[in-house]
């Protein structure tokens, strides 16, 4: 899938995760995590400790979209439906794209491909990830604690953002 009425800008494609493009996901993760795991004073972040095999593996079994500038991986985001839930993670961009606006277009772009079933939303992101939480809350979702056994609970550190979907339009 690539739809350059989507993208938000010229140059840039859009598209749904490969099997191939893991390898370049899983350098992208790292380079991402590694930053948040200095901000949380934490290594043990899941992103940081994945091989290339759980990256095809959830390339296969969840929503991934990917977005290219020419053939780099500049960004990508992950989604998939637990109920009524759809739950967004490891969004990543670029560190030299950061603060672009990339974040928090992928992040829309993820909300606007939910199922018509989804009614919420939800996200983790490190406690101490200020800018994160900072996005997050620009886009409607609020700090809240989930319900046991729900995403990012097994995470130390971790906080957990959410908001309700409104209507059911898909870009």
């Amino acid at each position: 899938m690539a739809d350059e009425e989507l993208v938000p800008a010229a140059g840039y494609t859009l598209g749904y995760a490969r099997g191939d493009d893991a390898a370049e996901l899983l350098v992208l993760q790292r380079c991402c995590w590694v930053t948040e795991a200095i901000l949380n004073d934490t290594f043990a972040i899941p992103a940081l400790h994945e091989d290339l095999e759980a990256v095809e593996a959830w390339v296969e079994s969840t929503h991934v979209w990917t977005l290219r500038k020419g053939p780099r991986l500049i960004a990508a985001v992950r989604a998939h439906q637990e109920g009524q839930r759809w739950e967004i993670g490891r969004l990543m961009v670029a560190p030299d794209l950061r603060g672009t606006g990339l974040g928090r277009w992928l992040l829309s772009y993820a909300e606007s491909q939910a199922p018509d079933s989804v009614h919420q939303f939800d996200l983790f992101t490190g406690r101490c990830s200020e800018r994160n939480v900072k996005m997050y809350r620009s886009a409607g979702y609020e700090l809240t604690e989930p319900a046991s056994g729900q995403l990012g609970q097994h995470i130390s550190g971790a906080v957990y953002l959410s908001k309700p979907r409104v209507g059911t339009s898909r870009l």
